[in-house]
């Protein structure tokens, strides 16, 4: 929405003025800047003068670090060390990696470059994580609302219960995801409830089991993670959904050293 009202104000005659209650991610503010656009931020502000029309441009799109997080995820889970380069490292979309850290995996970043105003470079997993369970508040949350379901499943897998707060968010994107982590934990063997709008996951391991994407891509990336660290062989059904953000992330956990077969 804040992307949308910039851009419209781009085109419109006068100064836009867009006020939040909280920092949020800050793409399209850092694109206009760096093509030149007249747009100052600060104090919850942003101040965008029209009409404001760029000249032509060229640039490269960052690897997804929220498509990183599954496989820096998929590292924690099973130890290893990664290192995923030419990625994204806005640092509004870098909130996961403290949360990470909270539950016990270092991690280290390193800007090689920028693109259109994003800092690009490269995202590191140290090896030999030992998995903790954790609070994510609800004021936390929305921070590392897409990371919400791989997060879910590495707390499958720690020690100690963990609880991701004020979760409502996750109720409204390509399905209801809060419930559906809870039921992909589950089915694969786990345990996890919704309790109102927060998830908690108690972190006792997945012995395996078959669960449902249900046609959400972050979902159906999650629960092939989950299925890295279970106790026994495990089936995801509409896995395909991966592709709609991470096309190739099945061959991808496979060149990693993860054991996959595509049933069909």
């Amino acid at each position: 929405m804040k992307g949308a009202i910039l851009l419209a104000g781009a085109a419109a005659e006068g100064e836009t003025i867009l006020e939040e209650s909280a920092a949020t991610r800050d793409h399209t503010e850092r694109a206009l800047a760096a093509l030149g656009a007249p747009v100052t931020t600060g104090r919850g502000r942003i101040v965008l003068q029209g009409v404001f029309q760029h000249d032509a441009f060229a640039g490269t799109v960052p690897g997804d670090v929220s498509s990183a997080a599954f496989l820096a995820a998929a590292a924690a889970l099973t130890g290893s060390e990664l290192t995923v380069r030419g990625v994204g490292l806005n640092p509004s979309r870098l909130h996961f990696l403290k949360i990470l850290e909270r539950m016990g995996v270092r991690s280290e970043t390193r800007t090689v470059g920028d693109e259109m105003g994003e800092p690009v470079g490269d995202l590191w997993i140290a090896p030999g994580a030992t998995l903790v369970g954790t609070e994510v508040t609800a004021s936390v949350l929305p921070l590392a609302i897409d990371e919400g379901p791989v997060l879910a499943v590495l707390a499958a897998d720690a020690r100690g219960e963990s609880c991701f707060a004020g979760a409502a968010e996750l109720r409204t994107k390509e399905t209801d995801r809060l419930t559906a982590i809870a039921e992909g934990l589950r089915s694969l063997g786990g345990d996890a409830a919704v309790e109102g709008d927060d998830l908690v996951v108690p972190g006792l391991g997945l012995r395996g089991g078959t669960a449902r994407a249900n046609g959400d891509h972050r979902l159906a990336m999650a629960l092939a993670v989950a299925a890295i660290a279970a106790g026994g062989p495990c089936e995801i059904d509409g896995m395909e959904a991966a592709d709609i953000s991470f096309p190739g992330f099945v061959p991808t956990l496979a060149s990693l050293g993860a054991s996959l077969e595509v049933l069909r």
